[in-house]
């Protein structure tokens, strides 16, 4: 490929490889799939280049996406990134993914701060045993190459990683913004975090990557690597960020202790109810960010929902989707047959059975019990907003107490259990 640098225009970079690698339509539609959704592409002509050169040459593009292994807690807003990863890899590109076993014993700063404690090595071997198991419903494990960053990392030893310090000025690192924000506001910041940058950037060189994708709290980190490889004399990658999942309260980003989450382990019924709680309006991105379903397929179906179909059967579409995702067609038709059922006031066929004992027992403690409610807080407030009902009666008294016997109590519309209360 032409040499591509950033005194080139877009205009003069596009010139300059079209006249080498043709910008066919199937290289059109492969940067537009890459576009889909994402919060920002950078540099556009350079990432277009590339596929032009990858098309015509039958060479596919090295992708990159590092994860540090840090306490599993996925839910759908962590799967964006992985899903963009799965769409290139369907173009026909090498996905590569990034265990950073070595970087997290160093600990990420971004976006915080205060120091991030790093994790321990037991504790970072515990965590990636589970990590590529997670990113498996969602890659193809069979196109994937998993690397770990402890491969080059640590045989850098200490001239290697003084020769790699000396690539990067501090002036640079204090343009990222969390640095900047804690050295002006006299926040320590330890030499140590200077480094993970660089060896996130170092990743990138040793594996002579061609893209690497991340969340928008990535950027920095990214943009080191670009730079990283051009000191080492490499074509430098470009970067793609994704934009960060807005939760089922339409407000603030997906998050478990926001409890506006959707958990990829979470049940069937429970993960279908929940992608049917979102808003109409908020039901296109999570479709944009989310389904694996081509543009032209949503476009055509935000279309027929313009034009007065039910907004409900396209929240069931994708509800479907994405049950079958991470359990099973199976499993995503009987969560359609279990909503229906409750829609009409029905009671689902396979719901938890629960032995309690201690009657007459008050209400609020017996649906913490039950695990219908975190706390007899949030049960309180389940009772006062019409949400819990005993055999399908509601139930308005928070002081109410229950006497032995077998019932079915149900909270909200989705949480359901049969109590042998004693």
């Amino acid at each position: 490929m032409t040499s591509i640098n950033s005194t080139e225009t877009p205009a003069t970079i596009l010139s300059a490889v079209a006249a080498k690698y043709p910008i066919t339509p199937e290289v059109q539609a492969a940067f537009e799939q890459t576009k889909r959704g994402c919060e920002e592409l950078l540099v556009e002509t350079e990432w277009l280049a590339k596929l032009a050169k990858s098309a015509a040459t039958k060479v596919p593009l090295r992708i990159k996406l590092g994860l540090d292994p840090t306490a599993p807690d996925i839910h759908l807003g962590h799967t964006v990134v992985l899903n963009k990863l799965r769409q290139l890899q369907d173009l026909g590109h090498t996905v590569i993914f990034l265990i950073g076993d070595f970087t997290s014993l160093i600990g990420d700063p971004s976006g915080r701060n205060i120091t991030r404690p790093p994790l321990t090595k037991e504790e970072i071997a515990l965590n990636a045993q589970t990590y590529y198991r997670q990113a498996s419903l969602i890659l193809n494990p069979e196109k994937t190459e998993i690397r770990y960053n402890s491969e080059w990392s640590e045989p850098l030893g200490a001239a290697g990683m003084i020769q790699l310090a000396s690539r990067y000025t501090v002036a640079r690192m204090l343009e990222r913004d969390d640095f900047t924000k804690r050295f002006k506001g006299g926040i320590p910041i330890s030499v140590h975090e200077f480094l993970y940058p660089l060896m996130q950037g170092y990743d990138s060189v040793a594996l002579r990557s061609d893209l690497e994708l991340g969340g928008t709290d990535q950027k920095f980190n990214l943009l080191v690597g670009r730079e990283l490889q051009k000191e080492y004399g490499q074509e430098p990658q470009c970067i793609l960020t994704m934009p960060l999942l807005v939760g089922l309260d339409g407000v603030d980003k997906m998050s478990k202790s926001k409890g506006n989450y959707i958990g990829i382990s979470e049940n069937p019924g429970e993960m279908f109810g929940k992608i049917l709680s979102i808003s109409d309006e908020l039901m296109w991105s999570y479709f944009t960010l989310l389904s694996f379903k081509s543009l032209q397929e949503i476009e055509a179906l935000k279309n027929e929902v313009a034009q007065g179909r039910n907004p409900k059967e396209a929240k069931v579409i994708l509800a479907q989707e994405i049950v079958t995702r991470f359990h099973s067609s199976a499993d995503a038709d009987k969560a359609l047959e279990d909503f229906n059922h409750r829609a009409k006031g029905g009671i689902p066929d396979d719901i938890p059975e629960v032995s309690i004992s201690g009657a007459p027992i008050g209400i609020a403690q017996l649906i913490k019990q039950a695990n219908l409610a975190p706390s007899a807080t949030e049960a309180n407030r389940n009772i006062e907003q019409g949400g819990v009902r005993i055999d399908g009666v509601v139930i308005t008294d928070r002081a109410l107490k229950v006497d032995a016997g077998t019932f079915v109590l149900q909270v909200g519309k989705r949480k359901f259990a049969k109590i042998h209360l004693s």
